[in-house]
């Protein structure tokens, strides 16, 4: 099979799409022929080295994938049906989707729902699977439209743009924060009500000006401290990332004073049950704008290049990878 391989050669990651055996058999109970994947932040951390994602080499990289099964050892899985996988630890322990072929186990897969083609599910991907999440973690948190705005930072990327067109299929007014204008005209083509810059985010006091409803946030560090000081009483943050860091520098405050909720979101381990409603909604709730508007296509012998530009914060919306 064709695939994007991570060696280690004196301490450095190189990544080169070549020609290996297919995935050995006690690697899963399922195999899949996969036809489409896609990059993301870890990804591009795995493939550039930038990261320690990769701890045993050689590695094939690609946290989630969708294509067909091609033979199964579980009676819930047959030969042509169309599935989907995200997290469990694949493309960082486990061999992943940037491949022709993937060897997974059973529970990790989920079928996928009426409407979504193999194409849809990974431009949606682990990104958009990570902001339907959240975004049902504000809905059982109790913030529906009426309760007032929702905030979405690191807005222009695959988590942000598709919370930003989910929290909009909901009726929700929706705020992006972006450090780049550049992205402004895309973000309000997703939904976005109103554009603030991420500077407006730097510092922050333990109280501030109740602002949000509800927030997604894909940052962390000092920009979930100023959220958690502008919630509302009883808002909730939704956090998914740590791009800005894994600190918190913020205090008990807004969750004693304002009855404010912290709801942290995995998306690698989430609950089987969780996973098929969640992949549920979103083929009911995205437009199809969203898959227009959201995508960045490219092949496999691309993806190492391409990873290069996610660390320069050069990407906007989704990089599709076709794989077959």
């Amino acid at each position: 099979m064709k695939a994007v391989v991570l060696e280690q050669v004196e301490g450095k990651t190189l990544a080169e799409v070549k020609q290996i055996s297919e995935p050995a058999i006690e690697l899963g109970n399922v195999l899949v022929d996969v036809e489409w994947s896609s990059l993301n932040y870890k990804d591009a951390l795995a493939i550039t080295g930038t990261g320690k994602i990769i701890r045993n080499f050689p590695m094939v990289p690609g946290i989630d994938f969708a294509g067909r099964v091609a033979s199964s050892d579980d009676a819930n899985f047959s030969a042509g049906q169309e599935v989907v996988l995200t997290g469990w630890g694949v493309g960082e322990n486990h061999w992943g989707g940037l491949a022709e072929l993937a060897r997974v186990k059973s529970e990790w897969l989920v079928p996928l729902p009426a409407g979504l083609s193999a194409r849809k599910a990974m431009i949606v991907g682990t990104a958009g699977f990570t902001a339907m999440l959240c975004v049902m973690a504000l809905e059982d948190a109790g913030i529906t439209p009426e309760s007032g705005e929702v905030v979405v930072t690191g807005a222009s990327g695959g988590v942000g743009s598709t919370a930003i067109a989910l929290l909009h299929a909901l009726g929700y007014q929706v705020a992006a924060v972006s450090g780049r204008e550049s992205t402004h005209d895309y973000l309000r083509q997703l939904g976005a009500s109103r554009i603030l810059p991420r500077s407006e985010f730097a510092e922050t006091r333990p109280l501030e000006k109740q602002v949000w409803a509800g927030a997604v946030d894909t940052v962390g560090g000092n920009v979930l401290a100023k959220l958690l000081a502008q919630m509302n009483y009883s808002g909730c943050v939704a956090a998914c990332g740590l791009a800005g860091g894994f600190s918190l520098p913020t205090t008990v405050m807004p969750f004693i004073l304002r009855n404010v909720r912290l709801q942290g979101v995995d998306s690698v381990s989430a609950p089987q049950v969780r996973r098929i409603a969640a992949w549920k909604r979103l083929a009911e709730l995205l437009p199809e704008s969203f898959y227009e508007a959201a995508t960045t296509e490219i092949s496999l012998e691309q993806a190492p290049q391409v990873a290069e530009s996610f660390m320069s914060n050069e990407i906007q919306g989704r990089t599709l990878v076709k794989v077959s």
